[in-house]
């Protein structure tokens, strides 16, 4: 039979084509349905001359074929290797869908020879079912399609923000390092510049040291020491005499209790017999005992010596002699209570204001005992008696007089010690004067 007008498929027609014939046929439904005439076949060869070539352009379809504007190799490479399992199945219900989509067209081609309505309109019923399940799948496809695109999106911007923290807490990290290390630097330097100060107080201090012990082991400055200790039993006495004078003692009966006969040019040279109670303890029961004074004379203030090394010879010596000077009646007058005394016993040292004086008076007296005999083992300490006829050679009266200088050996002979104050120092060849308190005799 002659097909007239008729353009044959080309072999690499995809699907989109074969639906588009598809179209065309359906209008043979109304035809073959609603005509009670006899079909015209010359309508009805273009669709019949085609089945040849729709059977050809499907097989050639299985080779290569275009679904939904996507071309499909159906060879070993169908689906691409590492793709899942789910992917497969559905290009293959696909193509299962195709070849019945074929048959159902076949079977309406059929339907026109003989003439049949019923086989016809089953048949294009199964043909349109199966376009149907066609345009299922390509919507499921792409809404898939879309929803990868979506999800893609999603992840991409969801990746490209934690990549911006990343990068942002990257920066901040590296600014980080370099404020850190800045500082290192500059830490680094600063430990540089203490080590090198340490470096130099310690040299400094090592030569103070040395210059300290070759200063206190000098008889050239032990009248230094000596006159220092004087003057710090002089200022331990005042605030003692104000605390007794505010505790309502009566000072001319506690200077005569001290130096029961002395005799006084003045009524207000009394308070050296105080001094001279202090001396007497101070230097009571102590020998001369060559030791270093160095530890002691390093401190400015002998409290932190104190506190440094509580258990010391020193912390010994302070400890006894303030229980020797102080006694719990004149405390306990002074403060109210026994405080000072009880923290002594305990083996502390309180920081008062009195107890400072204290100690500062103590430590001169230990530098002053210590460092005798280490200037010479030999070196001895003499005291001098009442009564006894004063004499320049080895006395230093505590009142310089001046009339003393140019009197006679008579007229001296008229003054006498009443008491003495500081004890004297003889190293080797030379002599060191004790302070005495001198006046005229009638």
């Amino acid at each position: 039979m002659e097909c007239p007008n008729t353009k044959i498929m080309k072999p690499n027609s995809n699907i989109s084509e074969i639906v588009c014939k598809l179209a065309k046929v359906r209008t043979l439904k109304s035809i073959g349905v609603l005509s009670s005439e006899a079909p015209d076949f010359h309508h009805l060869q273009k669709p019949i001359c085609n089945v040849a070539s729709l059977s050809k352009n499907i097989s050639d379809a299985s080779e290569e074929s275009k679904i939904y504007g996507q071309k499909i190799h159906l060879q070993h490479s169908l689906v691409p290797e590492g793709e899942d399992s789910c992917a497969s199945v559905e290009i293959m219900k696909i193509f299962d869908n195709v070849s019945a989509l074929k048959m159902a067209y076949l079977q309406l081609q059929q339907a026109h020879i003989p003439y049949d309505p019923q086989k016809i309109t089953a048949a294009d019923e199964r043909v349109n079912a199966e376009l149907e399940k066609l345009c299922k799948f390509k919507f499921e496809y792409k809404e898939k399609q879309n929803m990868k695109a979506k999800s893609t999106a999603a992840c991409f911007d969801l990746l490209q923000s934690k990549i911006e923290a990343k990068e942002a807490f990257l920066g901040k990290l590296k600014s980080l390092n370099n404020a850190k290390d800045f500082k290192i630097l500059r830490l680094h330097q600063e430990l540089q510049d203490l080590e090198m100060g340490n470096n130099n107080l310690h040299e400094k201090i090592k030569r103070m040291s040395k210059k300290r012990k070759t200063s206190v082991l000098s008889v050239a400055k032990f009248n230094d020491v000596f006159k220092a200790a004087s003057k710090s039993i002089h200022k331990f006495a005042r605030p003692l005499i104000s605390l007794m004078k505010a505790s309502g003692w009566d000072l001319d009966v506690a200077a005569q209790w001290i130096e029961n006969e002395a005799v006084y040019s003045k009524r207000c040279d009394k308070k050296h017999a105080f001094e001279a109670y202090i001396a007497r303890r101070m230097f009571h029961g102590v020998s001369l005992t060559s030791y270093d004074v160095g530890d002691i004379m390093k401190f400015d203030d002998p409290i932190d010596a104190l506190m440094e090394n509580p258990d010391s010879d020193f912390s010994k010596f302070c400890r006894t002699k303030y229980l020797l000077v102080v006694h719990s009646t004149m405390e306990e007058s002074f403060f109210g209570n026994l405080d000072h005394r009880a923290l002594i016993l305990c083996g502390k040292h309180p920081r008062t204001e009195f107890y400072q004086l204290f100690a500062k008076m103590a430590k001169w007296i230990w530098v002053l005992v210590g460092s005798a005999a280490s200037i010479n083992p030999d070196a001895t300490m003499f005291f001098v008696n009442r009564e006894s006829m004063f004499s320049a050679l080895c006395m230093q009266p505590v009142e310089e007089e001046r009339e003393i200088a140019v009197l006679s050996d008579e007229e001296r002979a008229t003054y006498k010690v009443q008491f003495m104050i500081m004890p004297g120092f003889k190293i080797g060849q030379t002599l060191v004067k004790s302070r005495v308190y001198i006046s005229k005799q009638c």
